[in-house]
């Protein structure tokens, strides 16, 4: 039974004439041993090196960025366990597609064949979508490998997810490229025309990306140039690649959640840094100027009171400046913040007072604090012995102002840090008051 998503065996290059072969393919790798990088997924003690030692091989998602493998390794899997490889992309594949695919293998399953499915992009797949995979992964029929880009435990169903080991791949270091490079140029049988801060820095261009890389190293190549090229030579003939950013997907969290936390590990370089890696990959620069003020309110508070203002500040300036001026402001603010005092007892204080008025459920307040605007009220005792703070003794009555029979909470702990050092004095004075008038 004829497959329509089989993939089209390698080119033989012994054979006779063919197309021109991109120098990537040409380098994809023939066995496990040959990939670069991933020795976490691929070593002896890690996941799939012990998986393949014991001859039992489950279902897979392979979680990572563009260019490291996904689909090379699917590939070598199949070969390494005599499966028959499939592959399919969730972007090109429809129901009628995959029910093609689910027979097939079926009709391999029944024969005694086994079927590899590698779907690649496999989150773009819908729940119902997913959920078809299930039967043909439980009885054995295919074994998924699926590919993704975006964080699996948010775009992947639970149920899938418990059928199949998620293994992360991590985008390739500078030695990782410098490797892929070497194994290029002996492919290409020629040393790339560069010096070495030239190559460095077209190393760097690829930004992790294996099958990156062999494309830039595949254009250097073919220029006729006489001598090494300088780095300022290299930048003017090519393009450096976009850095990869999602202004909706993991890398905008990721980027957000690194900045917010050298904020408030008070590292104003690495705090820049962060900032500025979102706006270049294009992230709006509003959004930057609400999560720095949601910064200071939360993790300055008022160990620092001025530091939500001038945060607002720079809000308003990047609205009168626009880009790219007013990102100065924002960038300001956010190096006033990490070198602040930090403090996050106003954010537990409010917390703990939400927590403790929805469990307090609908107590009322005590009598002497209600308005009496009429009569009635009066006679119900409303406001009757209240004392009127601005005529006590140190202009505190120390009243209560809880709920009658609720014992007295604290939720307001300031930290001996910044201005909350002042604050911290006025309720120790406050309580001495509270305990000497036994309020």
């Amino acid at each position: 039974m004829s497959d329509l998503f089989d993939t089209v065996p390698e080119p033989d290059k012994g054979s006779g004439a063919k197309g021109p072969r991109p120098l990537a393919d040409r380098l994809r790798p023939q066995a496990l041993d040959d990939v670069i990088g991933q020795d976490q997924v691929l070593g002896p003690d890690a996941p799939l090196g012990v998986m393949l030692a014991s001859g039992a091989l489950s279902s897979i998602v392979f979680w990572g960025p563009p260019g490291v493998g996904k689909t090379t390794i699917a590939r070598l899997l199949a070969r390494e366990t005599d499966l028959h490889f499939v592959q399919i992309s969730a972007i090109f594949t429809g129901v009628a597609d995959l029910k093609k695919v689910f027979e097939a293998a079926k009709h391999r399953h029944a024969n005694g064949q086994g079927t590899l499915l590698f779907v690649d992009e496999i989150h773009r797949f819908n729940k119902a979508q997913q959920d078809g995979f299930l039967p043909y992964m439980e009885d054995g029929t295919i074994l998924l490998v699926g590919a993704t880009t975006e964080n699996p435990s948010f775009e992947l169903n639970a149920a899938l997810l418990s059928r199949a080991q998620v293994l992360v791949l991590k985008r390739l270091e500078l030695a990782d490229l410098e490797l892929l490079a070497q194994r290029a140029e002996r492919e290409l049988d020629k040393a790339l025309p560069l010096d070495g801060p030239a190559r460095e820095a077209l190393l760097e261009m690829a930004d992790g990306d294996g099958r990156a890389l062999l494309n830039l190293v595949e254009q250097v190549a073919a220029w006729k140039v006489d001598g090494k090229l300088t780095v300022d030579q290299l930048t003017t003939r090519l393009m450096r690649r976009a850095a990869k950013y999602d202004k909706s997907g993991d890398e905008h969290y990721n980027l957000i959640s690194a900045l917010h936390k050298s904020v408030r590990g008070s590292d104003p370089d690495a705090a820049l840094y962060w900032f500025a890696r979102m706006l270049e990959g294009g992230e709006d620069p509003r959004y930057l100027a609400r999560r720095i003020t949601r910064m200071a309110v939360e993790d300055i508070g008022l160990a620092d009171a001025h530091a939500q203002t001038i945060c607002l500040h720079a809000w308003e300036t990047f609205e009168r400046l626009g880009s790219p001026e007013g990102e100065l402001a924002l960038a300001q603010a956010v190096t006033y913040l990490a070198l602040a005092p930090k403090s996050n007892a106003g954010y537990a204080a409010y917390k703990a007072a939400r927590r403790a008025a929805k469990s307090s459920g609908s107590a009322p307040p005590p009598k002497h604090i209600l308005n009496a605007p009429t009569q009635l009220m009066k006679d119900e005792g409303y406001g009757s012995g209240y004392a009127y703070d601005h005529d006590a003794e140190d202009g505190f009555s120390g009243q209560n102002y809880f709920p009658d029979g609720m014992k007295r909470p604290v939720f307001y702990q300031p930290v001996e840090r910044g201005f909350e050092r002042e604050l911290k004095k006025r309720l120790d004075w406050f309580a001495n008051l509270r305990a000497k008038r036994g309020g």
